[in-house]
């Protein structure tokens, strides 16, 4: 009796070891295959490198020297417009590194334009307007990028890829400041 406990407990032992060995192995593969997945990225090898994100002097004294916000995010809309225009431009010609330094000043002016909206944003209806404005120009723009993204090589593809997820970005933060301070009172909904 005593030889079949000992044979029983050594067996149970030996399972319990083969279990946890089989579980540190499978553990140490999961994490290896985990940490090969985040380690991945979508880049081509060959793709472009992205243009500089910077604006020109000209466009860039042009919307410093108006100080009203709904004129300077008129002009500063035109402006983004005018470099997309050129970029789709450029795509047809085929000429790629021009088109990508025309998305460069695009990707910047969308970037000047939200950073000057929030730095003057006191909850004014005015600069609320211009936020709706900014919006509602960077959601017909990003059709108009889609298109310039699926007629490109694989090599310029990939930073227009990364440019339409700053404008969608860009767009969140435009509509943000339209709700941010809202609130709903307790009793509106017993007047219902």
């Amino acid at each position: 009796m005593i030889k079949a406990k000992n044979i029983l407990g050594r067996n149970l032992i030996g399972n319990l070891k083969s279990i946890l060995i089989a579980l540190a192995f499978f553990t140490f593969h999961f994490s290896l295959f985990t940490f090969c997945a985040f380690a991945q990225t979508d880049e081509p090898k060959d793709a472009a490198a992205p243009p500089l994100k910077m604006m020109s002097k000209s466009e860039k004294n042009q919307l410093e020297a108006e100080t009203e916000v709904k004129k300077r995010t008129t002009i500063a809309l035109t402006l983004m417009d005018a470099r997309l225009k050129k970029a789709e431009e450029f795509n047809t010609k085929e000429s790629y590194e021009e088109m990508f330094d025309e998305l460069g000043g695009f990707h910047a002016l969308i970037d000047y334009t939200l950073n000057f909206l929030n730095r003057n944003d006191n909850g004014s209806k005015s600069i609320l307007n211009n936020f709706k404005k900014v919006e509602l120009s960077l959601r017909s723009y990003l059709s108009r990028l889609e298109i310039i993204r699926r007629e490109l090589p694989l090599k310029y593809e990939f930073y227009v890829r990364g440019l339409v997820k700053v404008v969608r970005d860009a767009r969140t933060k435009a509509v943000e400041p339209l709700f941010g301070n809202m609130a709903v009172p307790n009793n509106f909904m017993s007047k219902w």
